[in-house]
């Protein structure tokens, strides 16, 4: 710590505007260096569950509440 605040006051710069700029340099490095990593694509094939009609709320409602009660037992 001493050794950077003599560095900072020998280039007439805070101790604080010293460490800033380290943090810089260091996330920027790293961002440099960072691979980018795609999601996962699915390639699953199907569509609804048989008997499933998305335009009719209240089926699906009774759908999900018979499969939780299912699940509580």
């Amino acid at each position: 710590m001493r050794r950077a605040k003599r560095k900072a006051a020998s280039e007439g710069r805070t101790l604080t505007a010293l460490i800033e700029e380290g943090l810089r340099r260091t996330l920027e490095e790293r961002a440099a260096s960072a691979k980018r990593i795609a999601p996962p694509v699915s390639r699953a094939k199907g569509g609804l569950r048989p008997g499933i009609d998305l335009d009719d709320f209240s089926a699906i409602q009774e759908m999900d509440d018979l499969a939780y009660m299912a699940r509580q037992k």
